[in-house]
């Protein structure tokens, strides 16, 4: 997948629209609460390898999103505190002012959109699979949807939609947290499992076991943003004009480069 992929245009105007949301009362109010407690607080989802990853060993973060909220917050002049989120409790943490922005890679669904403002989207990637090299059940693309097969996908993420509606013949896992993906997968609870480009990549890459499928043709492509809590223009404004910044001085690029993430970046040059 490299940035040249087209992202439905529809897309981009829900963007838009899910900006609109923070034109009503409240604008600044976030912007204010960072200055005046001097912290910005980012939820992230710490199993997201290359985007906001915990190392289980040493307890350190890495990943895009990590660097992005790191640089957002010096570019404040504030301090950073991380506050562990899921794609499961994103909505009400940002509701309940848990975190100020959340900042882990998330796809810009419908559903997201019409309970959250988002930034301008900095990365897109569709659906790809990982199944076990030893598998004899799944072993390419075309394996996926058959009778008996069945496919976990993460609770929460937008592959768990995408799949419920797609798959005909397999059947869907909803893994709930504390269980990841990979553990089912080892344990032969599923067959193979969705995911994105960011994470199949980085467990293969890590990975002995590890097979990724890719489709065909590109499925359910989408953009990935940052999500605030609606009614707050300023504070979409400030995440907006830092996106434009980090953009236009290279740091995105960088940072993007330094976690394998390059060829997923979008650009304002490469819009849909």
């Amino acid at each position: 997948m490299t940035a040249r992929t087209r992202v439905p245009r529809a897309a981009w105007i829900v963007a838009l629209a899910a900006g609109l949301l923070g034109l009503g009362a409240g604008a600044g109010e976030v912007h204010s609460r960072v200055q005046a407690r001097g912290e910005l607080k980012v939820c992230i989802w710490p199993d997201y390898p290359r985007i906001s990853f915990r190392d289980p060993r040493t307890g350190q973060l890495s990943g895009l999103d990590i660097d992005l909220a790191t640089a957002l917050a010096g570019d404040l002049q504030v301090r950073l505190q991380f506050v562990e989120s899921s794609f499961v409790s994103l909505v009400q943490d940002l509701h309940s002012d848990r975190c100020d922005v959340a900042m882990f890679g998330i796809a810009m669904l419908p559903q997201r959109t019409a309970q959250l403002q988002f930034s301008t989207p900095y990365l897109h990637s569709g659906i790809h699979a990982v199944a076990n090299r030893a598998s004899r059940v799944v072993r390419q693309w075309a394996d996926i949807d058959r009778p008996g097969v069945l496919v976990g996908v993460q609770a929460g993420t937008f592959m768990e939609q995408v799949m419920r509606e797609r798959l005909q013949h397999a059947s869907l896992v909803s893994i709930q947290p504390p269980q990841t993906r990979e553990r089912e997968l080892m344990a032969g609870r599923v067959d193979v499992f969705m995911t994105d480009y960011p994470h199949g990549t980085a467990l293969v890459e890590s990975s002995h076991w590890a097979s990724l499928l890719v489709p065909p043709e590109p499925v359910q492509v989408l953009p990935y943003a940052h999500a605030s809590k609606p009614g707050d223009a300023a504070w979409l404004a400030t995440l907006n004009a830092f996106m434009a910044r980090i953009r236009k001085d290279g740091r995105l690029d960088a940072a993007a480069r330094r976690h394998g993430l390059a060829g997923i970046v979008l650009h304002a040059k490469n819009p849909p």
